[in-house]
């Protein structure tokens, strides 16, 4: 996910989650914290295996 989406998703949970100042950004750092967590599994996902040689008989 981008960095600027990220920041914007996790504004705006804690704009609505957050009652005061610092509980507010206390929220922004979690959520945005775990949004970074969550790109991580799908960027690892994305590399093809590298396939093996194929065995050749003679």
């Amino acid at each position: 996910m981008n960095k600027f989406f990220r920041a914007i998703i996790a504004a705006w949970g804690a704009k609505k989650l957050g009652g005061g100042c610092l509980s507010t950004i206390i929220i922004f750092v979690v959520i945005y914290m775990m949004l970074g967590k969550c790109n991580n599994g799908t960027r690892a996902a994305q590399h093809p295996l590298q396939s093996e040689r194929p065995v050749v008989h003679k």
